[in-house]
């Protein structure tokens, strides 16, 4: 299968003795760029996800459809294995279930599920989070979805930050009794919190929003932490780019004189133009 490979150099990480950050990729050029500059793997967010598709923040409008489409035009540009945030699983446990057929379908190398109560419930401003039974149930759904067993399942649980620590490492036990690859922490705050999480548990963990102060990775590998994020600023780039660009542009600029642009050499060789090419002389007798 094409994508076993994927999945297998994501199960190599995880399993290996080392922290990596991944790259934050949202489309066919990013993922490319990340590739060609050596990311051993992409994080495809579902906030990112939700600005690159809808232009909405991440208040979970973005659709599973909408999010696997996004994701095969990704794998179809490029061979590079992607980890992506399937929120909730867009419903309940069966809804999960679906959700893992249509990302492993999609080329995803892997996936997180997540214990947050989504979308925000009516008159609610602060997170909330679904049972741990209901969350149990999501995690055995998900494993059942998946027809490739190297397809990798992550139990995700920001519970630290929204009921107690206690509460996010009794989930994690539960998690991890369902059968799944790796537990997925985000809202860990200090050193400690991590330690005893570690301590508490035996899977890989994949850690989201730690202090970036406090970013060690021969620490965090101690830790059994083996992936750890390093949020979307790529995108946030881009959109500065094209901000300002088009600003210069309306202010009267002449598109000659911007700065910042991506050169020939750069723009053909994230579009493979020297593979279209080829192609074009080889299936279409057009001479390069």
């Amino acid at each position: 299968m094409a994508f076993r490979k994927r999945r297998e150099a994501l199960r190599s990480i995880l399993s290996g003795s080392s922290c990596i950050r991944p790259g934050s990729v949202y489309d066919a050029i990013s993922i490319r760029i990340a590739a060609d500059l050596g990311f051993e793997l992409g994080m495809f967010g579902g906030s990112v996800a939700s600005l690159a598709v809808l232009g909405d923040p991440d208040i979970a409008l973005i659709t599973l459809t909408e999010l696997a489409e996004q994701m095969r035009r990704m794998s179809r540009a490029a061979s590079l294995p992607v980890l992506v945030d399937a929120d909730h699983g867009y419903g309940n446990a069966l809804n999960v279930r679906r959700t893992v057929q249509e990302l492993e379908t999609a080329g995803a190398a892997g996936l997180t599920i997540e214990d947050t109560l989504l979308p925000q419930a009516y008159g609610e401003s602060k997170a909330q989070l679904i049972s741990r039974e209901e969350g149990v149930g999501k995690m055995k759904a998900a494993l059942d979805g998946r027809s490739d067993a190297s397809l990798v399942i992550m139990a995700r649980t920001g519970a630290a930050s929204i009921t107690s620590l206690d509460d996010a490492i009794a989930r994690a036990r539960a998690y991890d009794a369902t059968g799944v690859d790796a537990l997925f922490f985000t809202g860990l705050k200090n050193q400690t919190e991590l330690e005893a999480v570690a301590a508490a548990t035996k899977l890989p963990i994949v850690l989201g929003g730690f202090p970036e102060e406090m970013i060690d990775l021969d620490y965090l590998a101690s830790q059994r932490v083996r992936i750890a994020l390093q949020g979307h600023a790529p995108f946030a780039a881009a959109t500065q780019a094209v901000y300002e660009t088009l600003k210069a542009l309306r202010d009267g600029q002449a598109p000659k004189n911007l700065k910042g642009l991506a050169s020939s050499e750069l723009t053909g060789r994230v579009t493979r133009d020297a593979d279209v090419k080829t192609r074009s002389g080889e299936f279409l007798g057009l001479k390069r």
